[in-house]
């Protein structure tokens, strides 16, 4: 038996300092957190000071029980959970419940699992640090005390089963902001003035600085160039350099991913933690951009080994983040010689991007040329420019360049070209010179890695709550992810070229949104309810100074119950007025005006399934309701459109003698047939589906599940062996298990398939009681 025994939070990391670690040292998990507050009104005592009462989650009693017995026979237990406030409430949990001295019980820290990182943890040990314990248990109490006595309001003045927590909330209200004003953007239309211009065979963008406000300017100005000549004015050239983006910290590797990946918050997390646990990165938790002299000195190899010396520039890198931890370390490869790692696609792409972005970190600057050219128009006060880059040390740009989440205006990408050798006076052949009508643009919705880096602009939540607020506003339906088509709009573009000038009515689509971020109907209700009421609580600046309050604890300046005090005062009292406020007063119903043929009043309101428009008063027995369309809100639906949605649901026509209905209900648009439901694909319209696309819509719904279908097992119905949209797998009761590489599905005994459920961990899964095996 191991005389140590190290305790940490997951199976992969445990595994992985197993192999670092002599045969003295036994390494184990807690799979997480061991113990939290209990559900109901007992968990904190409110009167006495917030105390809280902790238990064992159910999930955990075996995973307690089995330390227990491990720590019996163990000389020296490690506490080794994650170097932060999480890790160190985990740590603090494990000591409680195991009962663990502190002679025999000792708190490790390190930032990535490598041999020297552990063995350097091991050999200075600390005490567990009860300032950053109060800190995660403030932020616990505080977010139980909001999210316990503000969901019950929500449920009597607005729908049950509503919830609201201190920083969702203020994630949702960001998003409501937006979408109200993209609603409330009037777009202002303007001429924008490019022209192409051929220099020896070789041609170049250019274009006027100024855009015209009108038609008739823009057009006057190319009718008057029509007659004009054009020459070199002036031509300067300027050296300039770019410099590299710091190393990744939680957020700006978040963004990333979005951008070049198109990963979610959660699955960049996910995918850095696999990363982290097999020792390849640094922990991917933190929000500061430094890299300690080892990282920095193997970087400087990596470099000059792999593009010489001249590609190297050591940096160290201020961080932004008030709260930053200098101790800490951005996000980094452990082995800065590995360019490339083992594992799924996935984690071998992300460990590429933050590779390159380290590495380019410590590189040299690009070295520039650029180039701006003023052309002269004969019969104009008027100037055209154009301009170019070149690119005379490529630097950093070698491995790296970052992306951002600015979208480019309509052939900007134009400007930046190579430019031909000229000289000042040259004369320029013109090809053509157009005068589009372009369209001013609103503020652009929320990408989840847009919604990270606006948090952490306000201060707002910290690198352990990014992905776990975005996760929790999608599920809990305040927020949908979700790409919408755009609209057809109209523009005019003139053109001269050859002499001729020419106008044409053009055609572009225009608002098309892909993976954004926008708002349900609940969570516009549910926002203007909390800014109304609680004010303080989705307060942005409020908001961030909670967050500052943690940190102090963290730090040691302040005490976590006198925070809490301060502010859990002012917010019972808050609770307490609004009790006295009537559900009518909250009231989410809008009069939209009177019905055209009956001259009953028409509204748009909140109901049991969602967002609908009503035909009549709650009372009237002949009532009607409609559902709302996606994308369609209670505050600002027409009456035009409801008169449209009044028209569903439609009879589509027959299939096999019985009847189609279209119709649109709480999880969007559909067909009924003999009682089934077939959802109708993206881009089909219940309002013009034909009989012919509904047959073949309820065909392919059949054969898709005739094939979902691969085994069952007479030993035990409930396992079942099926088809999905990433391959075969086992679905056992609730839960769903992945099938090892290298097994056919068609060919899986029944006892396999046990063993297969049997070997996957828990992650608190209830699996189902197996039949005795027959002898």
């Amino acid at each position: 038996m191991s005389k140590n025994l190290v305790i940490v939070e997951s199976p992969a990391k445990a595994k992985t300092i197993e192999g670092y670690l002599g045969k003295d040292y036994k390494v184990v998990s807690s799979y997480g957190h061991v113990r939290d507050l209990p559900k109901g009104d007992k968990a904190i005592d409110i009167k006495n000071r917030f105390k809280p009462t902790y238990e064992v989650t159910p999930d955990k009693k075996e995973v307690i029980k089995n330390l227990k017995s491990l720590v019996k026979d163990a000389e020296t237990v490690y506490l080794a959970s994650d170097d932060d406030r999480e890790g160190e409430a985990i740590s603090w949990h494990l000591k409680e419940v195991l009962k663990l001295d502190d002679q025999h019980t000792k708190r490790i820290v390190f930032r990535e699992i490598t041999k020297n990182a552990i063995t350097k943890a091991i050999e200075n040990p600390r005490g567990i640090d009860y300032d950053l314990v109060n800190a995660q248990q403030a932020r616990r109490i505080l977010d139980r005390l909001v999210g316990f006595e503000l969901s019950p309001i929500l449920w009597k003045k607005i729908k049950t089963g509503l919830s609201a927590g201190r920083v969702q909330s203020v994630a949702v209200r960001l998003i409501v902001e937006r979408e109200r004003e993209i609603e409330a953007h009037k777009a202002k239309s303007s001429f924008r003035i490019t022209a192409i211009f051929e220099v020896d065979g070789k041609s170049f963008q250019a274009e006027l600085p100024k855009k015209f406000d009108t038609k008739a300017e823009a057009e006057e100005f190319l009718k008057n160039c029509l007659n004009a000549t054009f020459s070199v004015g002036n031509l300067e050239k300027k050296p300039a350099k770019k410099s590299p983006a710091a190393p990744f910290t939680t957020s700006t590797l978040q963004q990333e991913a979005s951008r070049k990946l198109y990963f979610s918050v959660a699955q960049t997390m996910s995918v850095a933690q696999k990363l982290y646990e097999a020792g390849k990165i640094t922990y991917m938790r933190t929000d500061s951009t430094n890299l300690s002299q080892d990282a920095l000195a193997a970087a400087k190899n990596a470099i000059e080994n792999s593009f010489g010396p001249q590609y190297h520039k050591s940096r160290q890198y201020s961080t932004k983040s008030e709260s930053a931890q200098e101790a800490h370390e951005a996000i980094r490869p452990t082995d800065f010689s590995k360019s490339q790692v083992s594992g799924d696609r996935n984690e071998q792409r992300l460990y590429e991007l933050i590779w390159k972005r380290a590495i380019a970190s410590q590189m040299a600057d690009a070295e520039l040329e650029r180039t701006t050219i003023t052309i002269d128009i004969s019969n104009s006060p008027q100037h055209l420019v154009a301009t170019g880059e070149i690119i005379k040390f490529d630097g950093f740009l070698k491995v790296y360049l970052e992306d951002t989440d600015d979208e480019p205006e309509d052939d900007e990408e134009g400007n930046k070209s190579l430019l031909p050798p000229l000289s000042i006076g040259q004369a320029l052949s013109l090809r053509e010179m157009k005068g589009k009508e372009t369209f001013t643009r609103p503020a652009p919705r929320y990408t989840e890695a847009s919604l990270v880096k606006k948090l952490e602009e306000l201060g707002i939540g910290r690198p352990s709550t990014y992905a776990p607020t975005i996760s929790t506003i999608q599920k809990r339906d305040y927020v949908v992810k979700e790409s919408r088509e755009g609209t057809s709009r109209n523009y005019v573009e003139m053109t001269i070229s050859g002499g001729k000038f020419k106008e044409a009515q053009k055609t572009e689509n225009t608002g098309a949104e892909k993976n954004k971020l926008f708002p349900t109907n609940m969570a516009m209700v549910v926002n203007d309810f909390l800014v109304e009421h609680f004010p303080n609580v989705i307060d942005f600046h409020f908001t961030a100074k909670v967050e500052k309050e943690f940190d102090e604890i963290a730090a040691g300046g302040q005490d976590w119950q006198d925070m809490i005090d301060a502010f859990y005062g002012k917010f019972h009292h808050s609770v307490e007025e609004t009790e006295q406020v009537s559900r009518q007063e909250v009231n989410s119903s809008r009069l939209i005006g009177q019905h055209p043929t009956s001259g009953k009043n028409v509204y748009a309101r909140l109901g049991r399934f969602g967002p609908l428009v009503q035909i009549g008063e709650n009372e009237d027995e002949d009532k009607q309701f409609a559902s709302l369309k996606k994308g369609q809100f209670i505050e600002n639906v027409t009456m035009e459109d409801a008169l449209e949605l009044f028209k569903l649901p439609r009879e589509v026509g027959f299939f096999e003698d019985k009847k189609m209905t279209a119709a649109v209900g709480r999880f969007g648009p559909y067909i009924r047939h003999d009682n089934a439901f077939y959802s109708l694909q993206k881009g089909q319209d219940p309002l013009a589906i034909t009989e012919a696309e509904a047959i073949e819509l309820i065909q392919a719904k059949r054969e898709a599940d005739a094939n979902k279908h691969i085994k069952t097992f007479d030993e035990n119905p409930e396992i079942q062996i099926l088809n999905g949209r990433w391959g075969p797998y086992i679905k056992f009761g609730k839960n769903n298990f992945k099938i090892p590489k290298g097994k056919e599905a068609e060919q899986l005994t029944y006892t396999e398939t046990v063993e297969i459920i049997e070997a996957q961990p828990d992650n608190g899964k209830k699996k189902g009681k197996f039949p005795a095996k027959k002898k």
